[in-house]
């Protein structure tokens, strides 16, 4: 049984850390991975990124494996919350051995953050690394294959899109190999993700058939929007978060590939995308339990011949066409999470500003079809 979100790739878990309220409004999520690690990559296409470790994942680097990614509100202050997450996993013994001493290890811990400074009222709140500590405790400690929190949790509690309110999203998809594909976003765009013209999503229109809301909610919409974005005084520093995941078995260099494909799901549901003032980048996870397959069971013949990776050792198979479809569900399952994202997320107004929900302005269910 799948719940559609990341957790859905055995081994994964996620755990948010949520500060709300004496004007706080921000927060930290860590996607752990399974014990001995998952195969890491990135793509940074924002012009102003904040991150940690990311050189670590370059596919010609020695680090193979992370135990944990962090994403975290607070902007590069927040990205000390990674320290708490890197002395939990050293109390676990995990990390990249640095000596005999099964306790003497290094954790890698790539982390990304988010613009969400003084949203909530006070600009010196932000995450540190007790923050990260109760994110990563929170994933260790869910059941596999939990539901994961979405909206205003975790980095996506001061998130914003546009003049909207923002959060964290997740989906996933099971393809036809059986490989599982999932994305969790955190949806903090500068750039909008409603069509201005009749208020629907834009990540909506590639799922399929869409509902349109009525001309009079739209209009009451963009009024309610104007009067709110009067009280938001800060620059549009923002930034889109991601992680994808995958059972299947890849490289590095096939990771860093699903990270760039998956960057293709924010265009879609984000206009404009990867700005100056943005930090877009998303994290790519292969746990590698699933081998690249044939697409059709009945055709053997489709299987590639795998080939030896000279930098671990490993067969790595090499199936294009299997590849392809985990790239192209890479970008459709980051789109889908950015949708539930804006979906799930609820409104807020405090002394740090005020930023209406989608479901607030437009209702859960549009009343008119194309």
């Amino acid at each position: 049984m799948t719940v559609d979100a990341l957790t859905d790739v055995v081994g994964v878990r996620v755990g948010h850390a949520t500060r709300t309220g004496g004007r706080w409004l921000t927060g930290t999520t860590v996607v752990l991975a399974p014990e001995g690690g998952a195969v890491a990559a990135v793509d940074v296409r924002g012009g102003g990124p904040g991150t940690k470790e990311t050189d670590a994942l370059d596919p010609r680097n020695l680090v193979q494996k992370v135990d944990a990614i962090v994403l975290t509100g607070g902007s590069a202050y927040g990205l000390d919350a990674a320290s708490g997450v890197m002395a939990w996993l050293e109390e676990q013994g995990r990390g990249v051995r640095v000596g005999a001493d099964p306790a003497h290890v290094v954790p890698v811990v790539p982390a990304a953050c988010v613009f969400d400074l003084g949203r909530g009222g006070d600009f010196r709140a932000r995450p540190d690394a007790a923050t990260g500590r109760a994110a990563v405790e929170a994933a260790a400690a869910s059941e596999a294959g939990a539901q994961v929190g979405q909206g205003c949790v975790g980095a996506g509690t001061g998130a914003t899109v546009g003049p909207l309110k923002g959060g964290v999203g997740t989906a996933s998809t099971v393809l036809g190999s059986g490989i599982t594909v999932a994305a969790l976003v955190v949806a903090n765009a500068a750039g909008a993700v409603t069509d201005p013209e009749t208020g629907v999503l834009y990540g909506e229109l590639f799922q399929g058939r869409v509902r349109y809301p009525q001309s009079r909610v739209h209009e009451a919409a963009l009024r309610h929007l104007a009067e709110a974005a009067g009280r938001n005084t800060p620059p549009p520093l923002n930034t889109t978060l991601a992680v994808v995941a995958t059972d299947a078995d890849l490289s590095k260099a096939q990771a860093q590939k699903m990270a760039g494909t998956a960057h293709d799901g924010i265009a879609r549901a984000v206009r404009p995308v990867h700005l100056l003032h943005d930090g877009d980048t998303v994290f790519a996870l292969a746990t590698g339990t699933h081998r690249l397959g044939t697409t059709d069971p009945d055709n053997p013949a489709t299987d590639a011949p795998a080939t030896d990776n000279p930098i671990t050792g490993s067969s790595v198979p090499d199936n294009p066409l299997v590849l392809n479809e985990i790239l192209a569900a890479a970008a459709d399952t980051v789109t889908r999470a950015i949708v539930n994202a804006v979906h799930a997320a609820e409104s807020v107004e405090g002394p740090g500003g005020a930023w209406p929900s989608y479901g607030e302005l437009y209702g859960e269910v549009p009343e008119e079809a194309d």
